[in-house]
């Protein structure tokens, strides 16, 4: 069929159903733009978006709109004449409009492959006062000030879309390789990391807030007031009493039991709410009590869907989970968030390199994903910001990552005296963001996998090796962010597992389903999470995360 007749189709105004209802169909700005002019050229189209750019001319016989609609960087020119529509509603930046017309190749000398003459506007949204956002280009960090309209500028939609192709890519990915997606939970009640910075899910201070509300209202009742009602309980008692004793009607008995049976009730409400307390439950020790909390033990937002998925891998095989995290980490540097969002398959029956091949094919797919179906956007970036970023998705996409072990890549450190460290080099450090950068875009000019890391700085379920001192534990080094994939082979023998728990300090009796997945049928199997933000921003080569997240969390903020 030719894009002719496509578009035709396309920009029908109506369509019938089954139902009779009529739908509109609009046409993308990005489809019309993308297509041969020829092929266009005498179509009918409806296309919605918002105007960057609007200016009467003719003496304000007609107007030139710049419209956008998001769904790529460039925008259509539109043509309206002030006999469709005043103009003068129609050229304010950030103005929405829905239109109808036909396309026409412009006119010969103008940077422009194709407009829309308009001949009906269908709706307009008009911008009321002074537009907040002004056509001088603001800065990354002011856009944050504007976090609901800041999505009509070129860098976050650009950045919107890359995010958009890298969670397809995602998904491409692992369907390809036979993985499949589970759902793990945002509240949790398990510390995957161990480093105890986690948000507290609970409802202990709005119960208190509300205790604290009511009891101002209706304050508790006095000791007086409880002995009080006690006095006409016993009242009541003997009245009951005497008439049975007297031989009373059953009637007269009956009203008498009644009353006494609602004094009693009165008593005990009275006397169960002077017990109550206002403030957060405390326990003897002085430790906060769950019993009145929404779950009746501490739960938290998860740091990570790992260990959750984890029962998904030792049931079904490969498995992987993408959504949001959270950690309450008092960081205000340009790496960290409160909330990120984290890709994390699991394997069973999967050794180390298993998780490292996975790893880094992964990655490649993703940067040769950005390179044929985000090329506008990465010209953008590449224009705007890092003039590098598409020459680094091509050297990922298509070299061998390096792969050394931990105590390699410190020896290696050891030896640079080109450089001096900010952080000190030495066997069981943590590397520093400055030596994995130094490792991949210096020593070996390409990714970089270092893998065997020491125990003492890896999480408590990762594989002890041989040499007691190690486990099988991997980060992928990337140029511009350093570590991007962090992961291991899990372990999977009880006893070890259960002491390497006791060892971090943490409780075990929280973890006994974790341990039962050792206990029933245990087989090795390995993960890794990938820091999506990471990856954008590796993609991109902006320099702050907070701008490649739609609305970003940390510490003093949480817009919308």
């Amino acid at each position: 069929m030719e894009v002719a007749e496509v578009a035709a189709g396309m920009a029908a105004t109506s369509l019938g159903n089954p139902e009779g209802r009529v739908l509109r169909r609009i046409t993308k700005i990005k489809k019309i733009l993308e297509a041969d002019v020829a092929s266009w050229a005498g179509s009918r189209v409806l296309v919605g978006g918002w105007v960057k750019t609007g200016r009467e001319q003719g003496k304000g016989s007609f107007a030139f709109l710049e419209v956008n609609d998001g769904s790529c960087l460039a925008n259509l020119q539109v043509i309206i004449e002030a006999s469709t529509y005043p103009l003068a509603e129609l050229v304010p930046t950030g103005t929405s409009v829905l239109v109808e017309g036909e396309l026409k190749p412009p006119p010969e000398g103008v940077k422009q492959r194709i407009e829309l003459k308009v001949d009906q506007v269908l709706e307009v949204g008009p911008v009321g006062e002074k537009y907040p956002l002004p056509k001088t280009r603001l800065t990354l960090e002011n856009l944050r000030d504007f976090m609901h309209l800041r999505a009509r500028t070129n860098t976050i939609s650009a950045v919107a879309r890359i995010r958009d192709e890298l969670a397809h890519a995602t998904h491409a990915f692992f369907r390809q390789n036979g993985f499949r997606y589970i759902h793990t939970p945002i509240i949790t009640t398990s510390d995957c990391e161990g480093a105890g910075e986690m948000f507290q899910a609970t409802v202990l201070f709005s119960q208190a807030e509300k205790l604290a509300k009511e009891i101002k209202e209706n304050p508790l009742p006095t000791e007086s007031d409880v002995e009080a009602a006690k006095h006409v309980v016993k009242e009541k008692g003997d009245i009951v009493a005497q008439l049975k004793s007297t031989k009373a009607s059953k009637a007269e008995i009956t009203a008498a039991v009644a009353e006494l049976n609602k004094a009693k009730e009165t008593a005990s409400r009275l006397e169960e709410r002077s017990k109550l307390k206002p403030g957060i439950p405390v326990k003897a020790d002085g430790g906060f009590s769950f019993d009145s909390d929404f779950f009746k033990k501490p739960a938290f937002l998860t740091v990570s869907g790992q260990l959750q998925v984890e029962t998904y891998a030792c049931a079904v095989g490969s498995v992987y989970t993408f959504g949001p995290t959270f950690r309450a980490e008092n960081s205000h540097t340009s790496r960290h968030l409160a909330e990120f969002w984290m890709v994390e398959p699991e394997m069973a029956f999967a050794t180390l390199e298993d998780d490292m091949d996975y790893a880094e094919e992964y990655v490649k797919f993703m940067c040769q994903w950005l390179l044929d179906n985000s090329r506008e956007d990465m010209e953008f970036m590449v224009k705007n910001y890092d003039k590098t970023a598409i020459e680094r998705l091509k050297l990922v996409a298509s070299t061998p990552f390096a792969r050394v072990s931990y105590t390699e890549a410190v020896e290696i450190l050891m030896g640079v005296t080109d450089k001096k460290f900010e952080n000190k080099v030495e066997w069981g450090i943590d590397l520093a963001s400055e030596h994995e950068r130094y490792l991949t875009e210096v020593i070996f000019k390409k990714p970089v996998i270092v893998y065997n890391y020491p125990k003492g700085i890896k999480a408590f379920y990762m594989r002890l090796n041989d040499d007691q001192k190690t486990v099988a534990a991997m980060d992928v080094l990337v140029p511009k962010v350093g570590e991007l994939v962090g992961g291991s082979q899990r372990e999977e023998r009880l006893e070890i597992l259960k002491q390497r728990i006791l060892d971090a300090d943490l409780p075990l009796e929280i973890y006994e389903w974790y341990l039962d997945l050792r206990r029933y049928g245990t087989v090795k199997h390995s993960g890794f999470g990938l820091g999506f933000e990471r990856m954008i921003l590796f993609a991109t080569g902006l320099d702050n995360i907070r701008d490649v997240i739609p609305f970003p969390r940390y510490p003093g903020r949480a817009d919308l």
